[in-house]
């Protein structure tokens, strides 16, 4: 499955970068065209340091601070992981452009939002809630009596902010970084919406391929931008697992109290602030461009966009749930099977099982979706012998509803796997070895006791496939077709347009349909629980 998720995809585009338009496309972007070499790694470490640097005040005011309406405020800055990724590209042109409701109509400023400075808040916002759990997981884990004892010291709260937490945090806050650089490296979405004469490998890629149908010349690009990603992946991976915090070697001893420092709180709160009024006005913004007419110009209530969602857009909503629906058992079947053989089978000659496992999170959309492309566009071959058909219905760079299944399963192993790995590791083998003492085969060990203690980690892969594939673009904008529509194509389609009024209702309904399914995916498991428990207990 592997093989043909990755290793065929990835193998296809480093033969067509290795050819001679592949080549001189590398050579050109080291030599004679620099710029999107340098935008994007310029890109890449704004988005990571501003994505962190958010992640971290709001992991901090979540665990360590008390105020009124923390849960609405966890779900506000969790909500960017489940929108479209130009919804709040769209949203901000509409409040801070040329002709913004904020920047023009309220302060008669015709700010330039297109280019570096748009692009890095936007993407920031989009990927700061990846930051955010990884963070706040491991402060919620740090032993509060280090903090007692800092204190018994006479440290103050400013002290234990700076040498205490800080250095404790650092290997979540390092990882984060990596991830949101990578991030920043990789999207596409954004930059076709707010990049203007700002050039960045991924959006050169696509117009390599969507201008000129030059897929070698995209594929050498691709190459440029895939190698960094896949260092810093290793870099992050490697990092991970060797860096740990061990504070005792038991549970958690004494009880966390709020920080009360004003010194402390005042800052922070005061930035909570700002950030979580920017999401409130962005998504405030969406969800009423949908009921108007055109927000800022004709306010008038319409429900003229959702009937234009539902006329021409339903075909894309059955689409985009069947597909995801297809993709959810299988991307967690796989999730599970591999963190089984990682962490019981093989756990010494896995590794590579494991990285290539998790190469959908390190792969570039961009890359991935072309390398979708060059690998299934023609029938696959072995041995002389076609082994699969074209997927792409004689369309070039194009490919059907399997094609686009198979990403949405690429890009929801990652975090199941992880997960799953994670709770295995927890599981001590002679819960399994008491199974099959009395009687129990494998495969009946793995059913009736290890997936039941593992369900979290399947829960975790469920909700992951769900979100990632419900908002994707990047990764399948060069394999959908007029006979494939999905939700993001559409929603992109009107934003290049400039009918944002439709985008606004295409977005709204995407994000309802996340949280319904989210919400229907709880609601099943639990009363599985409830079904199960005594038995599983």
């Amino acid at each position: 499955a592997l093989l043909l998720l990755t290793g065929l995809p990835v193998g296809k585009l480093v033969i067509a970068a290795l050819s001679e338009q592949g080549r001189s496309a590398v050579v050109r972007a080291f030599t004679a065209d620099t710029a999107p070499v340098w935008n994007t790694l310029i890109l890449g470490l704004l988005v990571g340091l501003i994505g962190t640097i958010v992640g971290f005040i709001m992991a901090f005011a979540q665990v360590f601070l008390e105020f009124p309406g923390k849960k609405v405020l966890h779900w506000l800055t969790l909500l960017p992981m489940i929108s479209p990724p130009f919804a709040v590209a769209t949203a901000m042109i509409t409040l801070f452009g040329r002709r913004g409701i904020i920047s023009y109509k309220l302060f008669g400023i015709e700010y330039e939002i297109y280019g570096l400075q748009g692009l890095a808040i936007v993407i920031s916002m989009t990927f700061a809630p990846i930051a955010y759990m990884n963070i706040r997981g491991m402060m919620e884990n740090l032993d509060p009596s280090l903090f007692e004892a800092a204190k018994a010291l006479g440290a103050s709260e400013v002290y234990i902010l700076f040498r205490v937490t800080l250095p404790m945090v650092l290997p979540a806050i390092l990882t984060s970084f990596l991830l949101l650089f990578v991030e920043g490296l990789a999207d596409l979405a954004n930059p076709l919406v707010l990049g203007g004469g700002y050039r960045v490998l991924a959006s050169q890629i696509y117009f390599a391929v969507a201008g000129q149908g030059d897929a070698a010349s995209a594929a050498g690009l691709a190459m440029v931008l895939l190698i960094p990603a896949i260092v810093v992946f290793a870099i992050q991976k490697q990092w991970s697992g060797r860096s740990s915090v061990v504070t005792v070697t038991g549970k958690p001893t004494g009880v966390r109290t709020a920080v009360r420092d004003r010194r402390v709180r005042l800052p922070i709160l005061t930035l909570v602030g700002i950030w979580t009024a920017m999401i409130a006005l962005i998504y405030g913004t969406i969800l009423v461009g949908g009921l108007t007419s055109i927000i800022g110009v004709n306010n008038e209530f319409t429900l003229s966009h959702y009937e234009f969602v539902g006329q021409l857009g339903s075909s894309a909503i059955m689409t985009t749930l069947a597909m995801t629906f297809a993709a959810v058992p299988i991307a967690v079947l796989l999730s599970v099977s591999i963190a089984w053989l990682v962490v019981r089978q093989f756990p010494r000659g896995c590794r590579a099982l494991d990285f290539v496992g998790m190469l959908g999170s390190a792969i570039p959309g961009t890359v991935l979706g072309l390398g979708f492309a060059l690998a299934y566009a023609k029938p696959t071959w072995f041995l002389g012998h076609p082994v699969l058909p074209a997927l792409a219905g004689g369309v070039a760079f194009g490919a059907g509803a399997i094609a686009i299944v198979m990403v949405y399963i690429v890009r929801g192993i990652p975090a199941g796997q992880q997960s799953a790995i994670s709770g295995l590791r927890q599981i001590h083998p002679q819960i399994e070895e008491a199974a099959v003492s009395v009687g129990a085969n494998s495969l009946q060990t793995l059913r009736m006791v290890t997936l039941p203690l593992i369900r979290p980690a399947m829960l975790t892969a469920v909700t992951n496939t769900i979100t990632r594939s419900m908002t994707t673009i990047t990764a399948i904008i060069f394999i959908t077709t007029p006979q494939t529509k999905v939700m993001t194509s559409q929603i992109l389609d009107e934003v290049d347009a400039g009918r944002f009024g439709n985008a606004f209702a295409y977005c709204s309904l995407l994000i309802a349909l996340v949280l319904a399914v989210l919400a229907l995916t709880s609601v099943v498991t639990a009363m599985l629980d409830r079904r199960r428990g005594p038995r599983t207990s």
